[in-house]
C-alpha cells in the first residue's frame, strides 16, 4: 500500500471479499468522527450529512455520552433480564417522565422497536378491544420503512425490500400516506388494532405530510378505538426541530417508538413507550431481549437524552434547518425539482436523464468534503448532526453548490 488510494481500496476490498453484499456504500472509508465531521483513512475531513441515518443527532463521539459509556463499561455491561440491575429502573423512570408515558419496554434496534409495538397492538386488540383471536390487523402507510425483518418487509410497498422473501406476515394492511379519507375507509374494519406511521417518511425521501395530517390521524384513531403508533425512530429526538415530530402538531401517540439517536450513535438502543392500559397486556415470558435494558444501554441513553435538552438541539435544528432550506432554494439548477424537509431532516429531489445523477452528485460532494447518500435513486437526504452552526450550514451549501456545478460540467 504505497499510495493513498491503496489504503481505502484495501479496506473496501476486505469488506467486499469477506462481507455479505447487502449494502452499496459510497466509496469512502471512514476512520474518525467528532461533532459534525468525519475523517477517512487518508485523513481527509468531511461534513457528515447522513448522521448514521439520524443516529448521531448529538454529534460524533459526544464527550459526555462517550464518558458515560466508558464509565459503565468498566462497572457492569450486561446481566440479562433474569436479574434486576441498578441502572434499569432509574432509566425507566427518567425516560417515561421525559416523554410522559406510564411505561417503557427497552429493546436494542429500531426494527425490534417496531416489532414490539406491533405485538403490543395485537395483544391490546385481543385483550382490550375484543378482536377475535388471530384476526387483528395493523395498518401501515405505503412507502414506509422501519427495517428489513420479515415483519417489516411484509408491510413494505418497495419490491426491493420484499421480492423473493415471502411468504409474508398476515394481518398487515397498507394505505396511502397523507390521505385521511383513505385511512378513514380502512379503519372502518373493526379488526384493525392499530395504525403505524412515520410522522415524516425518511427512507421514502423525506416526505412531509400536509399540515394537520397527524392531528387528523390521532383524532380518527381515537374515534375508532384504534391505537396510533408513531415510528419516531428517525424523526424523533430533535431531528425535525422538536423533541418529537409529533410535537409539531401537539399529538400524543398511543405507542411511541424511539431508537437511533437514543444512544447518540454509540450503541444499539431502542425503546417503546405506552401507558399501562397497553403495556401491561404483555406478561412475563411473552416478550423480551437478552440485551434489552442492559446497564450499559441505560446509562448511555440517559445521558444521550440529557444532552438533547442541555444543548438545545431541537431549537438549533429548527434554526439551522430553516437556513439550510432557504440557502438550497437559492441554487439554480433545473434538474432539482423539489427541496423539502423539517428541521435538519431534508432532501433534494432530482429529475435528470442520467439515472445515476444523484449517485454521481454524491460522489462530487464527497470529493469536495461533504458526505450524503441517495435514496430511491433520485433523492439525496441532507441530515447532518444537530450541532451544526450557521457558518457551517453556509459552508456546506457552498460545497453542495460547487458539486452541482461540477456535475453539470462533467
Amino acid at each position: 500500500m504505497n499510495t493513498e488510494k491503496d489504503l481505502s481500496t484495501y479496506f473496501m476490498d476486505l469488506e467486499h471479499r469477506y462481507g455479505a453484499h447487502n449494502y452499496h456504500p459510497l466509496p469512502v472509508v471512514l476512520k474518525k468522527g467528532k461533532g459534525v465531521h468525519v475523517w477517512d483513512v487518508e485523513g481527509k475531513q468531511y461534513y457528515d450529512f447522513l448522521s448514521g441515518y439520524s443516529a448521531v443527532n448529538q454529534g460524533h463521539c459526544h464527550p459526555r455520552i462517550v464518558e458515560a459509556l466508558i464509565a459503565q463499561a468498566q462497572e457492569l455491561t450486561l446481566t440479562s433480564r433474569a436479574f434486576y440491575n441498578n441502572k434499569l429502573g432509574e432509566y425507566e423512570k427518567y425516560i417515561t417522565q421525559y416523554f410522559s408515558y406510564d411505561k417503557v419496554l427497552p429493546m436494542n434496534t429500531g426494527v425490534e422497536g417496531g416489532e414490539t409495538a406491533i405485538k403490543l397492538a395485537r395483544r391490546w386488540g385481543y385483550v382490550k378491544k375484543g378482536i377475535p383471536e388471530n384476526r387483528a390487523k395493523i395498518v401501515f402507510a405505503k412507502n414506509n420503512f422501519w427495517g428489513r425483518t420479515l415483519a417489516a418487509i411484509s408491510s413494505s410497498s418497495d419490491p426491493i425490500s420484499y421480492h423473493q422473501f415471502g411468504p409474508y406476515m398476515p394481518g398487515f394492511v397498507s394505505v396511502e400516506y397523507n390521505d385521511i379519507e383513505a385511512l378513514e375507509k380502512v379503519l372502518e374494519d373493526k379488526d384493525v388494532a392499530a395504525f403505524m406511521v412515520e410522522p415524516i417518511q425518511g427512507e421514502a425521501g423525506v416526505i412531509v405530510p400536509d399540515e394537520g395530517y397527524l392531528k387528523q390521524v390521532a383524532a380518527l384513531c381515537k374515534s375508532k378505538n384504534i391505537l396510533f403508533i408513531a415510528d419516531e425512530i428517525q424523526t424523533g429526538l430533535c431531528r425535525t426541530g422538536k423533541m418529537l415530530a409529533c410535537d409539531h402538531e401537539n399529538v400524543r401517540p398511543d405507542i411511541l417508538i424511539l431508537g437511533k439517536a437514543l444512544s447518540g450513535g454509540t450503541f444499539p438502543i431502542s425503546a417503546v413507550l405506552a401507558d399501562d392500559d397497553i403495556m401491561l397486556t404483555i406478561k412475563p415470558g411473552e416478550h423480551g431481549s437478552t440485551y434489552g435494558g442492559n446497564p450499559l444501554a441505560c446509562s448511555i441513553a440517559t445521558v444521550a437524552l440529557q444532552v438533547l435538552k442541555d444543548e438545545n438541539l431541537a431549537e438549533n435544528a429548527e434554526k439551522t434547518g430553516n437556513l439550510l432550506r432557504q440557502e438550497l432554494k437559492k441554487l439554480n439548477y433545473g434538474f432539482i425539482i423539489d427541496i423539502r424537509g423539517k428541521g435538519l431532516l431534508n432532501a433534494i429531489e432530482i429529475e435528470h436523464s442520467d439515472p445515476e445523477a444523484a449517485w454521481n452528485i454524491c460522489l462530487k460532494m464527497r470529493d469536495n468534503g461533504l458526505l450524503a447518500k441517495p435514496t430511491h435513486g433520485n433523492i439525496i437526504r441532507f441530515a447532518p448532526p444537530l450541532l451544526m452552526t450557521e457558518p457551517q450550514i453556509l459552508d456546506s451549501v457552498a460545497i453542495i453548490d460547487r458539486s452541482l456545478t461540477e456535475f453539470m460540467k462533467s
